[in-house]
């Protein structure tokens, strides 16, 4: 009796499990396709690489930076290298070659780096917010005009007010500020320099920093070789001393 009843349901399941699997048309598990973040980014911004390189959407001047760096030191250690390492030292044209290749790394790090974008509220974060702002302003009449919008918190003990940005929908953290080149609240917000071709924040001050001091020392290495290459010839070839007259 109770094999009697058992088998039809076991060949029933056993049917529907084969018909399931054998059937080509119909696929185990569909596949997903994931947005990530940087392809639905509302800023300015161009991405690279699958979203590891982020640049500002205005490059020219960063291809500008690279193209003057790359030639003047290109020329240095073509012409007056190979003078200089024959007659003074070879280690000229390797600290150069140092210097030089550690500026540029700087200026990749400084320029492809995310500076400190902080995200955007989502509609139902900025919803909420803008209930919240409209339940501390007050009730509002004819004339009536809101303050401006900002918060009040305590770090460290002390009161710091926070602004509102009307494009991101946030508070934004103390010394950050909106880009308007690339349409981004960033952190620890410095300036836009179209040099690097990036904003210059939180994240990338310390490459930027770096950029700068470097490229400082290589211009001042480059400079001070460069007239040391003149003076040489000029003494290893003086001009020659013309006869008295008779």
């Amino acid at each position: 009796m109770h094999l009697g009843v058992d088998e039809p349901v076991r060949e029933c399941q056993y049917s529907q499990v084969c018909t399931r699997n054998s059937s080509p048309m119909e696929t185990p598990h569909k596949k997903r396709v994931h947005t990530r973040k940087w392809q639905v980014f509302p800023g300015r911004n161009k991405f690279y690489c699958d979203g590891r390189i982020m640049m500002a959407k205005q490059t020219g001047v960063f291809y500008l930076t690279m193209v003057l760096i790359m030639v003047t030191s290109g020329l240095f250690f073509a012409f007056d290298c190979p003078y200089l390492a024959s007659n003074l030292t070879p280690a000229i044209p390797a600290i150069g070659g140092v210097l030089f290749f550690f500026v540029m790394g700087m200026l990749l790090r400084a320029s492809f780096s995310d500076p400190g974008v902080l995200p955007r509220a989502t509609p139902d974060e900025a919803a909420d917010l803008e209930r919240q702002i409209d339940a501390s302003n007050g009730p509002s009449g004819p004339g009536y005009r809101p303050p401006p919008r900002t918060r009040e918190v305590v770090i460290n003990g002390q009161t710091v007010k926070l602004k509102y940005c009307f494009t991101c929908k946030i508070f934004r953290p103390p010394r950050a500020s909106h880009c308007s080149l690339c349409d981004n609240c960033v952190e620890r917000f410095d300036h836009h320099c179209p040099w690097v071709g990036n904003c210059v924040g939180r994240r990338n001050y310390r490459f930027f920093y770096l950029f700068i001091l470097s490229l400082s020392f290589l211009t001042v290495f480059i400079f001070a070789f460069v007239i040391t290459h003149v003076i040489l010839r000029e003494y290893a070839h003086p001009p020659p001393i013309p006869p008295p007259p008779q």
